[in-house]
């Protein structure tokens, strides 16, 4: 049997990939999660064997989860299952350790395949994705680039996002220059946008 936890913020999502998997012989759910933070502990506790992560969630997200998995637990492997297809994530997901990356709607059948081939130790990825994030490219932005666009997601201010990432101001509007002619926006709330919808925030 494979040994399955499940860590997605919905309930409901929860249970549909819950009752769908304990449908098929090999693969036995044995913990549910609702936070990224509580995956570590429930992974151990439950000796899961894969790991299907939801990105978004509170405490930590899917991919920090799986980065926590990754230096913790190494046997155990992770199965990033969401909803936000973005090419910028596919890279994100496997730079952090994911075994694979797969869309919520892909058939019940795939899924449950997915589980399996991760399980065997190799990798899979939605295929449009991996294409898709192939010729896209990789992120344009740093890592301190892409913090302060998360940071100004929100609308906050120049010196709010700076008090936040603890920086000045003046190297906070550096920050976001650069971000803005990487991305080839006009202002940073467009640089934000753009840089979710890759994925690379």
């Amino acid at each position: 049997m494979i040994r399955i936890l499940l860590a997605d913020d919905q309930a409901l999502v929860r249970g549909a990939l819950a009752a769908l998997l304990d449908l098929e012989a090999d693969i036995e759910v044995v913990a549910q999660v609702g936070r990224g933070d509580e995956v570590v502990a429930a992974a151990r506790s439950s000796a899961a064997q894969v790991c299907l992560l939801d990105i978004e969630m509170p405490g930590l997200t899917g991919l920090e989860a799986a980065e926590r998995l990754r230096a913790e637990l190494p046997e155990v492997r992770s199965l990033i299952v969401t909803t936000f297809g973005r090419p910028g994530y596919v890279r994100r997901a496997l730079d952090a350790g994911a075994a694979g990356f797969v869309v919520k709607d892909t058939p019940a059948r795939e899924l449950a395949d997915a589980v399996r081939r991760v399980h065997a130790g190799l990798r899979v990825v939605d295929p449009a994705l991996a294409t898709e994030s192939l010729m896209s490219g990789p992120s344009p932005l740093t890592a301190r680039e892409a913090e302060i666009l998360l940071l100004a997601l929100d609308g906050s201010t120049v010196a709010a996002i700076a008090a936040r990432a603890h920086l000045s101001v003046g190297t906070v509007r550096n920050h976001l220059s650069a971000a803005i002619g990487k991305t080839g926006a006009s202002t940073r709330a467009e640089a934000a946008r753009l840089a979710q919808s890759n994925g690379w925030i």
